[in-house]
């Protein structure tokens, strides 16, 4: 997937991969050199690598099924040409790497270079080949927020 394809997809809702943990539907964000931004209802702001997107699907037809209520009013993103520079953005935040299956992890990113991504969750440092960052997350979710303060 190339920027210029990507460009084209900013604003529109699309289906990422047909299915599998990586799959998810919502907006397209924005479209880097080797990476795009995803809104999605049910994981917030996702960044895909896209050498591991199989497919990107539209219906054309009636669209795909997401609330309207998926806005990108106040919404808060970042918005790196690379992978790379993306990952050096994040250092020392929360970050979710791999949306789910045996691939998935969670920590605070330590360090990224162009070999490997440094995780540590609690006594634990995992070190991950950045090629293997299919897609990335990071912070907490604005709805998990949200559910706390109602909760207290």
């Amino acid at each position: 997937m190339n920027k210029e394809l990507l460009g084209s997809l900013v604003g529109k809702v699309v289906k990422v991969n047909r299915g599998g943990p990586e799959s998810s539907t919502g907006k397209v964000l924005y479209g880097g050199d080797d990476h795009f931004a995803l809104l999605s209802e049910k994981d917030g702001v996702v960044y895909y690598h896209s050498a591991h997107v199989k497919s990107i699907s539209q219906n054309i037809k009636s669209g795909l099924p997401v609330k309207e209520e998926l806005s990108e009013e106040g919404l808060e993103f970042m918005k790196e040409d690379t992978l790379g520079a993306l990952l050096t953005s994040l250092k020392y935040q929360w970050v979710k790497i791999n949306r789910g299956g045996p691939e998935k992890i969670e920590g605070i990113l330590d360090h990224s270079n162009e070999d490997y991504v440094t995780l540590v969750l609690n006594e634990e440092v995992v070190r991950l080949a950045t090629y293997h960052v299919k897609s990335i997350s990071y912070g907490v979710k604005p709805e998990k927020e949200e559910k706390t303060e109602e909760e207290k």
